[in-house]
């Protein structure tokens, strides 16, 4: 009966001790954003997690897609650095933060065409031995024309 309690135990401490299990490729995740709709003088933040087993992560593409005009649809690419996101973490939350006429934030995408962009982003990261995260799409975020 002892040992039977023992073994139970044990177990028990085995299966409750789940160790975190990454991958050498990126693993990203789409959290939220903080505003659906972005007027002129306005910052948006999108948040995203991402793990990765050596926490080698290099570079972020993000592209805005308009499926109602083509002319507002881009693609980005930036490096990541400490200022973004603690190299050498396996996993973190990544903000990402574009200004709509905002000065010292990156500029976002004005509207092209001669109505509010209705659009959505992704988002994919790659870490340095080239290994590119799945893909993670927003919600629908409208960028009002002024």
């Amino acid at each position: 009966m002892r040992n039977t309690i023992l073994i139970g135990l044990v177990c028990f401490i085995f299966l409750g001790c789940k160790k975190d299990t990454y991958s050498s490729t990126p693993s990203l995740k789409y959290k939220s954003v903080n505003t659906n709709v972005l007027y002129p003088g306005q910052v948006i933040k999108f948040t995203l997690s991402f793990t990765d087993l050596e926490g080698d992560l290099d570079s972020i593409f993000i592209q805005k897609i308009n499926p109602r005009c083509s002319q507002s649809t881009t693609t980005e690419k930036f490096y990541l650095g400490d200022a973004i996101v603690k190299l050498g973490s396996t996993h973190d939350d990544l903000l990402v933060s574009y200004g709509y006429r905002v000065v010292g934030y990156p500029l976002i995408g004005e509207p092209k065409c001669d109505f509010n962009d209705t659009c959505f982003y992704q988002f994919s990261v790659i870490d340095k031995a080239n290994h590119r995260s799945d893909t993670v799409n927003s919600e629908n975020i409208v960028i009002v024309k002024q």
